[in-house]
C-alpha cells in the first residue's frame, strides 16, 4: 500500500476557507435540487414509505461521512477520497472513483442550472429559460474565478438563508401537524396510511425511491474536498463533518416528514411544489412567492457549492497524472481556472440541452446520479477499511469511525442490500446497469493510464 502522504501537487490552493465556510458549502451543496424539488419526486415515486428510503440512506451517509472525516482530517487533499482510494486500494479506484464523482457533479450541476431556471422563468415570462441559465452560468462563473475566501463567504451567506426557511418550515409544519395554528386541527395519520396506505407502491417504491433519495443526501462529501483549502484542515474537517451530519438528518428527514402527514402522497401539487403546498396549509400572505425565491437561492448556493467541488477534483487528479496537465493551472488567486473553465463549459452545455429538452431533463438527472453515488459510497469505505490500521499505526487519527471495522462492513452490508433491493425495479435497474458500465469503462481507462504513466517513467529513468 502507498503511504498515507499529502498528494503530490505542482502548486498550492488557497487557504481562506474558515470551519463556518466549510459547514455551510456542505449543507450548501446538499441542500438544493435533491431537497427542493426531489423531495416531491420521492413522495409521489414511493408514496408515505419515502421516510424508509430517507432513514435508510441518511444512516448510510451518516456512516460514510464519518468515514470520510476519519480520512480527510488525517490526510487533507483536494482530491479527498479519490486520492484515499488510491491509496488505499490501487491508483485505477483512484482515477475510476474521481472521474465518476467528477461526471455525478456535472449531472447535479446541470440539474442546479434547470430547476433554477425554470422556477426564474415564471417570474419573467418573456426571458427564454435558456437565457436565464445563461446568465446564471456567466455570474457564477465569475464568482468562481475570484479568491476562495470570496467564493467561501458567498456561499456561507447563501447557505445561510437556505438554512434558516428550513428551520422555519419545519417549525411552521410541526405547529400545523398537531393543529396549534389559529384554524388547524391536529392531523393525525390519514394522510400517512390512507390514500393507499403506507405502502401504495411495495417495496418496489421504496427500491426505486432510494435512488432520488441518494440524489438528494449527494453533496455533502464537499466539505472534505474543501479541507485542503482551509486554515486548519485536521481540526476543521472534523468539526465541519460532525456538524453537517446531524443538521442534514433532521432537515430531510424532518422536512419529509412533515409533508407526508400534511398532505396526501398523490397529491398534484405536493409532487410539484412540496415545500410550497404545505405552508399555504398555514394561510401565511405571500408564501408561494416567498418560498419560489428561497428554492431559487437555494438551487443557484448548491450549483455554486458543485462548480467549486467540480473544479478541485479535476485539479486533483490532473496533479496526479490521472488528466490533462492543464487543469492544474492556477490563478493569481490561486484558484485552479481551467478546471473552473471546464465545469463552466458543461454548464453551457446544460444551457443548450434546456433549450433543447427542458421539460424532461431535471428527471433524468435526478435519476442518473442516485446509483453513481452508491458506487462512491463503496469506494470510500473499501478505502477507509485499507487505510485505518496504517493511519492508526502512523499516528495521524484526530476523528475515528466508530466500532471499527464492525460498522464499516455493516455499511457495505446495506449498500449491497440497496443494490439488491434496486435490481427489483426497473428504472432503478436501469440505472445501476447503466453505471456498471461506466465503471467499467473508467476502470479501462485507469488502467490503460497507469500502463502509460509507468512507461513514461522508464522512458525517463532509462540511462541515456
Amino acid at each position: 500500500m502507498t503511504t498515507t502522504t499529502k498528494a503530490p501537487q505542482p502548486a498550492h490552493l488557497g487557504h481562506g476557507l474558515k470551519v463556518r465556510h466549510l459547514t455551510m458549502m456542505g449543507l450548501g451543496s446538499a441542500i438544493g435540487a435533491g431537497l427542493f424539488l426531489g423531495t416531491g419526486a420521492g413522495i409521489a415515486t414511493a408514496g408515505p414509505a419515502i421516510l424508509i428510503s430517507y432513514c435508510i440512506a441518511g444512516f448510510i451517509v451518516i456512516l460514510v461521512m464519518r468515514m470520510l472525516g476519519e480520512m480527510g482530517s488525517a490526510i487533507p487533499a483536494s482530491g479527498s477520497f479519490s486520492h484515499y482510494a488510491r491509496i488505499g486500494i490501487g491508483p485505477w479506484a483512484g482515477f475510476v472513483m474521481g472521474w465518476l464523482y467528477w461526471g455525478l457533479l456535472i449531472m447535479v450541476i446541470g440539474a442546479e442550472i434547470t430547476g433554477a431556471s425554470a422556477l426564474m422563468h415564471h417570474w419573467w415570462p418573456n426571458i427564454p429559460q435558456w437565457a436565464i441559465a445563461l446568465g446564471i452560468v456567466v455570474f457564477f462563473a465569475l464568482v468562481n474565478l475570484a479568491r476562495v475566501a470570496n467564493f467561501g463567504e458567498f456561499e456561507f451567506w447563501f447557505a445561510l438563508v437556505k438554512v434558516a426557511v428550513i428551520v422555519g418550515f419545519l417549525a411552521i409544519g410541526g405547529l400545523l401537524v398537531f393543529g396549534l395554528l389559529p384554524g388547524t386541527d391536529p392531523v393525525g395519520f390519514t394522510n400517512v396510511v390512507g390514500h393507499g396506505g403506507f405502502l401504495p407502491n411495495g417495496i418496489a417504491g421504496i427500491a426505486a425511491g432510494l435512488l432520488i433519495v441518494a440524489f438528494a443526501f449527494g453533496g455533502i462529501e464537499i466539505v472534505t474536498i474543501a479541507a485542503a483549502e482551509s486554515r486548519d484542515p485536521e481540526r476543521s474537517i472534523g468539526i465541519a463533518v460532525r456538524s453537517v451530519i446531524w443538521r442534514i438528518s433532521i432537515f430531510y428527514i424532518g422536512s419529509v416528514a412533515v409533508m407526508v402527514f400534511l398532505l396526501p402522497w398523490n397529491s398534484e401539487s405536493l409532487a410539484q411544489s412540496p415545500f410550497v403546498s404545505v405552508l399555504n396549509l398555514a394561510n401565511i400572505p405571500a408564501v408561494a412567492g416567498f418560498m419560489e425565491f428561497v428554492v431559487v437561492v437555494a438551487l443557484l448556493s448548491a450549483y455554486n457549492a458543485q462548480i467549486y467541488a467540480t473544479s478541485r477534483m479535476a485539479f486533483s487528479l490532473s496533479s496526479r497524472g490521472d488528466g490533462p496537465r492543464l487543469l492544474t493551472k492556477l490563478s493569481a488567486n490561486n484558484v485552479p481556472v481551467y478546471g473552473v473553465l471546464l465545469s463552466i463549459f458543461f454548464s453551457f452545455v446544460t444551457v443548450v440541452l434546456i433549450w433543447w429538452r427542458a421539460e424532461n431533463l431535471l428527471y433524468t438527472l435526478l435519476n442518473a446520479v442516485g446509483a453513481a453515488l452508491l458506487v462512491i459510497w463503496i469506494f470510500i469505505a473499501v478505502a477507509q477499511l485499507r487505510l485505518r490500521p496504517q493511519l492508526e499505526r502512523e499516528g495521524k487519527l484526530h476523528l475515528r469511525m466508530w466500532l471499527f471495522p464492525y460498522l464499516t462492513w455493516f455499511t457495505l452490508a446495506l449498500l449491497a442490500g440497496l443494490i439488491v433491493l434496486m435490481l427489483t425495479d426497473a428504472a432503478a435497474r436501469e440505472q445501476l446497469i447503466s453505471t456498471a458500465v461506466l465503471c467499467l469503462i473508467l476502470t479501462a481507462l485507469g488502467l490503460w493510464n497507469e500502463r502509460r504513466k509507468r512507461a513514461e517513467e522508464s522512458l525517463v529513468s532509462a540511462p541515456s
